[in-house]
Parts: structure tokens; sequence; C-alpha cells
């Protein structure tokens, strides 16, 4: 039975790095037997349909091949469409601000104490919720001004993450 699967690449076509045409990763993965391969804007947003039940497989299996073809290392993060329903739906924010908020997917749990530190974190016109798989940001002013970004996220939980916005995150549920 075919399982649907939504693929998040960290860090590909940032100012002209890591270029990875959306069209060659299209038939990247449909080489490596996924069905019903489609992108999503140019930064590496993949839903997919496949066989394979074990994500981190597919992580290291989508991994490999981006290297083989492309000849850089870039995160792979693999959810299951009820996966991400379920970090969609659990945005501890208003509607009016969930429509103009961020969604920061883990690639690992981190640490609590870590988790607790960085929610501590203040910055004005920001606000972060942080749960075991997501982190949940909002700002007033935007994200390209945020002090809350996905670097800093890293750095402070000491996990690898990408972040994605509100529209991004329903495509992918529609395409899904």
């Amino acid at each position: 039975m075919l399982q649907t699967y939504i693929v998040l690449l960290r860090g590909i076509n940032v100012s002209g790095q890591k270029k990875v045409p959306m069209a060659e990763l299209r038939a990247l993965l449909e080489r490596l037997n996924f069905k019903n391969v489609q992108t999503y804007i140019q930064s590496g947003n993949v839903v997919f349909r496949s066989p394979e039940k074990d994500k981190n497989n597919l992580e290291n299996i989508i991994k490999k091949a981006i290297i083989a073809q492309f000849g850089f290392d870039v995160p792979v993060l693999v959810k299951t469409e009820a996966q991400l329903e379920s970090i969609f739906n659990n945005c501890p924010f208003s509607e009016a601000k969930k429509e103009k908020s961020y969604f920061t997917l883990l690639h690992a749990v981190p640490q609590e104490k870590l988790m607790q530190s960085a929610q501590s974190q203040s910055f004005p016109n920001e606000e972060i919720r942080i749960t075991k798989n997501c982190v949940y940001f909002y700002s007033e002013i935007g994200y390209g001004k945020a002090k809350c970004n996905n670097n800093f996220l890293e750095r402070k939980l000491k996990v690898t993450a990408t972040t994605r916005n509100y529209k991004t995150m329903m495509k992918l549920l529609t395409l899904s």
C-alpha cells in the first residue's frame, strides 16, 4: 500500500547556492520509484507516494541521491501526511496569527532544557511556542527581520530544522 510523504529540503536555491531545479528533483525521485511526485515552489518541497514505511530510510535514500546527482549534502526531512497535518492543526496561535505564522520543523526532538531555554528568549513583536517536532513562530514584523529565525533556533535547540510559512504548509497539505 502506498503512503503519502512530504519531503522538506533545507537550504537549497537560496541566493544562488545549492541549486536544485525542481524538474530535475522530480525526475530524480521518479527514478527512485516514488509515485505521483509533485514539487511546490523552488525551496525544496516535495509530495510523493511510496510503499516504504521507514521515514529514516527514505531520508537516507533521498539524501544520497541528491549528493550523487547535485554534488552537495542537504538536510532532508520526511513527514507523513498525518504528521504534517497534526503539526499544522496544533498551531497554538489564533487563526489570524496562524495565517501569518511560520512552522520550523525539527529533525529531532531537542533536549527539554534547551527547549525551555529557547522558549524563555523573547524579542519585541515575536512569539514562539516550542514542541517536540515544531517551533511555531509569529512575528508582527515578518520573517525577514525576525531575530528568532531558523538559524537562531538550530543554534539554541542544537537540532537541524527547516522553516515553512502558513501558505506553503497549506499547499503541501492540499497536494498530499
